[in-house]
Parts: C-alpha cells; sequence; structure tokens
C-alpha cells in the first residue's frame, strides 16, 4: 500500500462512516461467494447510489465542474 505525504500547510482528512447493515450483508455475500467459488462476485451499483456513498454530481469525461 502507497503512502500519501501531506503538503506542507494542508492537512488531509479521512472521515469514517459507517457501514450499514445492508452494506455488511452484502460484504458478507460477496466474500461468501469468493470463498467458494474462488471469484470475485461484483455488487449491485443501486446499493451503492442507495446508501448515498455516490456523488451525485459526476462530471462527463474531459468536462470541468
Amino acid at each position: 500500500m502507497a503512502h500519501i505525504k501531506e503538503p506542507y500547510g494542508i492537512d488531509f482528512v479521512v472521515e469514517n462512516r459507517g457501514v450499514t447493515q445492508a452494506d455488511k450483508e452484502i460484504i458478507s455475500d460477496i466474500i461468501s461467494h469468493y470463498k467458494k467459488t474462488g471469484h470475485v462476485k461484483k455488487a449491485a451499483a443501486d446499493s451503492a447510489i442507495k446508501s448515498g456513498r455516490r456523488s451525485s454530481k459526476r462530471k462527463a469525461k474531459g468536462q470541468t465542474v
């Protein structure tokens, strides 16, 4: 894992976002599927949207916000 060095005068703040029960169940399902098959199961994209983790302001490629 890489280490990110903070530039002088700038502080990086990492917020801890709690894991919901639904997220725990999705993670558990993915891990159990991996242990059984050896293949990583993709998580449903709508679960991230419902939990509010995805940004509603997604910029298109080459577009500035």
